[in-house]
């Protein structure tokens, strides 16, 4: 940031607005005015948080106290409507006469300081572009999480390798039926071993595999898909990862080693491909290759307005940091990527009614190529493997 930088308004908490956490990397859970303004940093909240964010580099933490919080309350204003009139004042004793401000600004504000003659621009790719090179506290975070993942699916790995198998087909461990419900209770243990929290688990089986996001539920059956697909998120820095790896317990018919070669050689395509600069057009045109050449579709090789529900019908993947799905997107738009981009790669292939395979990996795009940050094996045939603090 410099004083030739375009002021900037924010008004959010920290615990639910990435915009926000990406400047103050605090748990705050009420919403407060953050402004860039001038080569300078400012915050306007709670007298209860000011001493904290004091700390942080190139801060003036103000108090509402400074803006007339007693005085606007004592007159009748409720305390929203207060907070209002003083973002206004703030904004006024600042200097600031217009700024620019995240799509997710309160319109009421933007309101009340637009009529108090503020002027309002909204542009959405400066806080995008400004949260996509990771500072080093993210990575580590980022990084803590991984540690995470690779523990919960080293745990369903571990699972799905003890089980035995019924008259029927199902897996059973320790003589009861192995559900993906109770998969999903030993990533949940192991999300806790290992310091992070995550509730968006997907521990799917057979079709269920091919159905978009479906979580899973259900008893496993020998020789169907497993797919694990987890992005816990590490508390201290705010941060999420993403990794997906597909299992079989049992015999691997012909149609799930297609697919599953044809994932590898494209993920593997992917991660040489890899470095700064790159069109992500071009890094999802060539996830797409290996698999379009066994014949299957891809969103490359459909027809125009054809909606895909089978082959490699997604996109590539996404950035990875303050939200789980961030810029930049995988697909066929125009971003580049950009050192410090940290991008979950997932390509995959199914049939509708049967499942199919997903792998995904998680990247850091560096100043001349790219770091791999998952360290967690491909393999379909599960194996005990022991990963993180602690596995489940």
């Amino acid at each position: 940031m410099t004083s030739s930088s375009p002021t900037v308004l924010m008004f959010a908490d920290t615990t639910h607005t990435a915009e926000m956490r990406n400047e103050v990397p605090h748990s705050v859970h009420d919403p407060f005015l953050y402004v860039e303004h001038g080569g300078k940093r400012y915050t306007v909240l709670r007298s209860l948080e000011v001493a904290r964010m004091s700390e942080l580099p190139n801060m003036t933490a103000l108090p509402q106290e400074e803006f007339g919080l007693d005085e606007l309350v004592a007159s009748g204003l409720s305390g929203e409507q207060a907070t209002l009139e003083i973002a206004l004042r703030a904004c006024k004793r600042l200097g600031i006469s217009q700024a620019v401000v995240p799509p997710a600004f309160p319109v009421e504000l933007a309101d009340h300081l637009r009529a108090g003659g503020i002027e309002l621009t909204v542009d959405a790719s400066l806080f995008k572009t400004r949260r996509r090179a990771k500072s080093a506290p993210q990575l580590a975070g980022i990084k803590r999480a991984q540690t995470a993942a690779e523990a919960a699916v080293a745990s369903v790995a571990t699972a799905l390798h003890d089980a035995t198998v019924d008259s029927d087909g199902g897996l059973l461990l320790d003589g009861a039926p192995l559900t993906c419900e109770r998969l999903k209770e030993g990533v949940a243990l192991a999300f806790i071993r290992n310091g992070c929290g995550g509730d968006d688990v997907i521990v799917a089986h057979g079709y269920q595999t091919c159905v978009g996001h479906h979580s899973g539920s259900g008893q496993v059956m020998e020789g169907e898909p497993v797919t694990v697909d987890l992005c816990p998120r590490d508390p201290e820095s705010g941060c999420y990862t993403d990794i997906t790896r597909t299992f079989v317990r049992g015999e691997v018919n012909d149609e799930l080693q297609l697919y599953y070669r044809i994932v590898k050689e494209s993920i593997d395509a992917v991660l040489a491909a890899i470095r700064p600069g790159l069109p992500v057009r071009e890094l999802h045109r060539i996830s797409c290759e290996p698999i379009a050449a066994a014949g299957q579709p891809t969103r490359l090789t459909k027809k125009p307005g054809e909606v895909l529900n089978e082959g490699f019908f997604h996109s590539l993947g996404h950035g990875v940091g303050l939200e789980i799905h961030e810029a930049p997107h995988l697909d066929q738009n125009d971003d580049v990527l950009v050192p410090g981009d940290v991008i979950a790669v997932e390509p995959g292939c199914y049939r509708q009614g049967f499942g199919g395979v997903r792998l995904e990996d998680l990247v850091l795009v560096t100043e001349t190529g790219s770091e791999l940050l998952t360290d967690y094996p491909y393999e379909l045939i599960p194996t005990t493997i022991t990963r993180g603090v602690a596995t489940a």
